[in-house]
């Protein structure tokens, strides 16, 4: 877990969360404490509330969709300037098990990580049922953030 370098260097994260449906926000909320450096979180699941809460500029959605780099880049986007956060994570896709077409598998999950510095994304293709999905999401979220801590 991030936590304990978040403390450190007296930063804090915020969650933009689609398919893991606050997971997310509960895995880095675990620990007392966690108000130190976790800011909050937007569950975003439909299309409308990530226009109007994360301002994912509505062009993404519709050339893109939900489940792409481009939404999970602004949705981390949004969510770390709402927050007023260091960090934040964002994370979009298909857990299952329907939603699924022949460009966008099941399993198929976007990160999105907005930092000081820059926005990153990364692409998984997850394998398993639901749950497998979601918890595999977020244990690659916040691997993404540790790593990017690290730097």
């Amino acid at each position: 877990m991030p936590a304990q370098r978040l403390i450190e260097r007296q930063q804090t994260v915020a969650v933009a969360e689609s398919c893991t449906g606050g997971l997310l926000g509960a895995e880095l909320t675990r620990q007392a404490g966690s108000s130190a450096y976790f800011k909050g979180g937007i569950l975003a699941y439909c299309n409308e509330l990530k226009a109007s809460l994360l301002k994912v500029p509505r062009e993404v959605l519709r050339e893109h969709g939900a489940v792409s780099a481009e939404c999970a880049a602004a949705m981390a986007e949004g969510a770390r300037r709402q927050a007023g956060s260091d960090w934040a994570l964002s994370v979009t896709g298909i857990a299952g098990p329907g939603g699924a077409t022949l460009d966008k598998p099941v399993g198929l999950v976007y990160l999105g990580l907005a930092g000081p510095q820059e926005t990153q994304t990364k692409r998984f293709l997850f394998q398993g049922d639901r749950d497998q999905i979601r918890q595999q999401s977020v244990q690659a979220a916040l691997h993404l953030l540790r790593e990017a801590l690290q730097e």
